[in-house]
């Protein structure tokens, strides 16, 4: 239960409707022949625990529908962008957690069956297996990286715009990206995996983690956009949407606001570039965390957009050119070929 979800407190009109059709859904789904089952994200974590993530849905057992969920699916049909929204979460599942195949906690979905929790374990920094069982559901599975005590240097890159191009802003080509498109028609942005790519290549052991204000119900398609684009494995942050129980819908800044203080946090020996782009708020968030913590910020490194993506999105952010926030350096560039000759300049690669 999150600090939003207090029991105490009384829900909004919106949560307590959602509630009430979420229960008649549920009951339609369960005569169907449904049941909970878990779709494992991709988690992190150090020596000492790890961050578990993965969504309990009603799905019917080995039927095709568990495909369009799966993250590691790379052969899927394409699926478009409605059907993940029409999912059916299971809130406050009890979930087993198995890593390398030893069981080691029972953590529990929240309100929208997003499971996010941390367990204690000892394990060795690189990748390992996470293991997810609701009831007596199949058990599915995903990795999770654990960063090494020696990294220095971290990447948080936002998402659309930024290594993808779907004009985000734009509330109703939002819906059409989201609702309509198949995730075949999404573009990489030019040169962007490969800078990220040469990052992790030139810092052995550094994390990339993938933030964005996007829904958990994109995640298993984003993943597969970023694996068949070759980029970098790595952690989605997402968020949830709908009413809590004391606001009408939930905050994306703030969502962005919390996971980067949380990093922070996690691995205070971690430097972070953060990448973004000029066409949401990326500027003015990158620009709160690094004053507050130039001591977790190696660089910051922009993504121009291109006049007609600027339009679609609404227009360009208002932040002025940043050369520099409390030591730290901010890049501007048009595609990942051009920030990467400023990160070469910075020592970065």
């Amino acid at each position: 239960m999150t600090s939003l979800e207090q029991p105490d407190s009384r829900p909004r009109f919106a949560a307590r409707l959602e509630d009430w059709l979420h229960v008649r859904r549920a009951r339609r789904a369960i005569s169907r022949g449904k049941s909970p089952s878990v779709i494992p994200y991709i988690g992190y974590g150090s020596t000492e625990w790890v961050r578990i993530l993965g969504r309990v849905l009603y799905l019917r057992p080995e039927s095709r529908e568990h495909t369009r969920f799966r993250p590691d699916v790379a052969a899927v049909s394409r699926v478009r962008g409605w059907r993940t929204f029409t999912s059916l979460s299971v809130p406050h599942q009890p979930v087993r957690v198995l890593i390398d195949d030893e069981p080691v906690a029972e953590v529990f979905a929240d309100r929208g069956g997003v499971i996010d929790a941390n367990v204690p374990v000892s394990l060795s920094p690189g990748w390992h297996t996470v293991t997810l069982q609701a009831g007596s559901s199949e058990a599915a599975a995903a990795p999770v990286k654990i960063i090494d005590p020696r990294a220095s240097i971290g990447v948080v890159s936002d998402v659309d715009d930024t290594i993808l191009t779907t004009a985000l802003p734009k509330p109703f080509v939002a819906a059409w990206n989201s609702f309509v498109l198949d995730e075949h028609a999404r573009s990489a942005t030019p040169g962007m995996a490969v800078l990220l790519d040469h990052l992790v290549a030139a810092h052995r052991g550094s994390p990339v983690i993938y933030l964005s204000t996007g829904a958990w119900n994109a995640a298993p398609a984003l993943s597969r956009f970023l694996a068949r684009n070759l980029y970098p494995m790595g952690p989605l942050l997402l968020t949830d949407w709908g009413p809590t129980h004391d606001r009408w819908f939930r905050s994306g800044r703030e969502h962005k606001q919390r996971e980067l203080k949380r990093l922070a946090a996690e691995f205070p020996g971690v430097r972070w570039v953060l990448f973004g782009d000029d066409g949401q708020h990326d500027e003015a968030l990158y620009h709160e965390f690094a004053t507050a913590h130039p001591e977790n910020v190696a660089a910051v490194a922009i993504r121009q957009l291109s006049i007609g993506e600027a339009v679609l999105a609404g227009g360009r952010s208002k932040a002025r050119l940043h050369r520099s926030t409390s030591g730290v350096p901010w890049v501007y560039g048009p595609d990942g070929a051009s920030l990467r000759e400023e990160l070469l300049k910075l020592g970065l690669l």
